[in-house]
């Protein structure tokens, strides 16, 4: 029985981590505990790492243990340095396009159906090796650079293989090789396809494996992705917004991208928090996408921005943009309706400054119960996407696009976006067709049904005792 080793970072925990040593055949019902117990429900961006190798005693069960953190470019040198230095200087990187620990979840027969388990040569090579890592959850910017990584630390260059190539090549344990397999994976909406594309690529690892061990090569093995198959966002950060979220069509976030924090404003404490997934602004036939310039960025001018407990304007300044600068404001104000018994927060406008010009968009629809944010698929001058953004007076050739708007200037909670509240109407054009369907055919129902109820039955007949009927002839 071979001695697996797990490893998972703890969240919110530099330079520890958790380590689990088992004496499991199953590398899929493994992963499964981890994806439940260990990995962080909001985690985004991470992908799964595996290593084995030929050689004992290169992972040893780490002490102090603590679970949830994503194993960040650092720590996850510090895992694979132990193994470059002592182990075999054979290292198989076998470099998947996309790879998630949902995955293993969803193709791994965790839930007793192990014969139809698409990683059955992966945990083969796990049970006989004597020693392996697993690491579930590894940042992907770490990932990204592990050729790298190892190309600096075995003083080789990668060297792209197949199954066949690698029968020709003579390895050995003097001269340090670094082989690369790149390994596909697919999008397709099809059920199967991603489990036959992993099927595929788990032979194609049984294959390697088979051939290293008939040629008796020392080996480090290495199994990641580039980037993650599965995205799941951040809700405690990018929105709170599970109400009426089905009722949206959602775009997935890119996987290549990291997460950027929302613009925060801040006084004593955060008072306004603004939020997109993309950003654009286009004059006439020049379009500028903002979003790296704005989430995240250090440099950021808030200059001009303001606050109290009704009235808030988030001022937005970039230089040399359109120009010697360009400036976006936000105004926003809460009143409190006695109708309702609650305050409202309206986004009144947004303006655009230019060195010469001022534009102006009407945003009342941007409108929200003021303990809460609010949240839209799209904020928009373009009426094709609802066109929330309407320039006063008359049309603009200045354009703007938010998609996944989110914006909350009043009863920020701990600097974090409250509940949104959807732009998403709870009647969609498709429940208003099932409605009006459903009352016409409940129409036709109910007018056959009045018609049945409403027969009448014959009550007088014919008596065939009596005297027949004669009709005489008139001559």
């Amino acid at each position: 029985m071979a001695t697996v080793t797990l490893a998972v970072m703890p969240e919110g925990m530099s330079g520890k981590s958790a380590a689990w040593t088992l004496t499991s055949p199953s590398l899929l019902l493994v992963l499964l505990a981890l994806l439940v117990d260990a990995v962080p429900a909001a985690a985004e961006h991470q992908v799964p790492l595996v290593l084995w190798s030929s050689s004992r005693d290169l992972w040893a069960p780490l002490e102090n243990a603590n679970e949830g953190h994503i194993t960040t470019d650092i720590q996850l040198s510090s895992y694979l340095d132990p193994a470059l230095e002592k182990g075999p200087r054979n290292v198989l990187l076998f470099l998947q396009e996309k790879l998630s620990i949902e995955d293993f979840t969803a193709y791994g027969g965790v839930f007793g159906n192990k014969q139809d388990s698409a990683f059955s040569n992966l945990e083969s090579a796990l049970e006989l090796a004597p020693s392996s890592l697993i690491l579930p959850s590894v940042d992907w910017y770490a990932a990204s650079t592990l050729t790298s990584y190892l190309k600096e630390k075995l003083g080789a260059s990668p060297l792209h293989v197949d199954q066949a190539t690698l029968r020709e090549l003579k390895l050995n344990d003097t001269l340090p090789a670094l082989l690369l397999l790149r390994l596909p994976y697919t999008t397709s909406s099809g059920l199967m396809a991603p489990k036959e594309v992993l099927t595929g690529n788990d032979e194609i690892i049984g294959q390697v494996m088979s051939t290293l061990k008939s040629e008796g090569v020392p080996y480090t093995a290495i199994l990641t992705a580039v980037r993650p198959s599965r995205v799941v966002r951040d809700l405690s950060l990018v929105s709170a917004s599970l109400g009426r979220h089905l009722l949206a069509e959602d775009e997935p976030l890119s996987p290549l991208l990291p997460f950027l924090p929302p613009v925060s404003y801040n006084d004593t404490e955060p008072r306004i928090l603004f939020w997109a997934q993309n950003f654009t602004v286009a004059h006439d036939k020049e379009s500028r996408d903002l979003t790296a310039l704005t989430f995240g960025a250090p440099t950021l001018n808030l200059t001009g921005s303001s606050w109290n407990s009704s009235f808030a304007q988030l001022v937005l300044t970039y230089d040399n943009l359109f120009g010697p600068f360009l400036t976006i404001k936000f105004i926003l104000s809460s009143h409190f309706y006695p109708v309702s018994a609650r305050s409202w927060f309206t986004m009144d406008r947004l303006e655009i400054h230019t060195n010469n010009s001022v534009v102006v968009f009407n945003s009342s629809h941007v409108t929200a119960p003021s303990i809460y944010s609010f949240h839209c698929q799209y904020v928009s001058t373009e009426r094709s996407k609802e066109g929330l953004l309407v320039s006063s007076p008359g049309s603009s050739t200045w354009h703007v696009t938010f998609q996944n708007f989110q914006i909350q200037a009043f009863n920020l909670s701990g600097g974090n976006f409250s509940y949104a509240s959807d732009c998403a109407s709870f009647f969609s054009p498709g429940i208003w067709m099932g409605l009006v369907s459903s009352l016409f055919m409940l129409f036709i129902f109910t007018y056959g049904l009045h018609m049945i109820l409403n027969l009448k039955t014959m009550d007088r007949f014919d008596d065939h005792k009596g005297s027949t009927l004669s009709v005489p002839l008139m001559e």
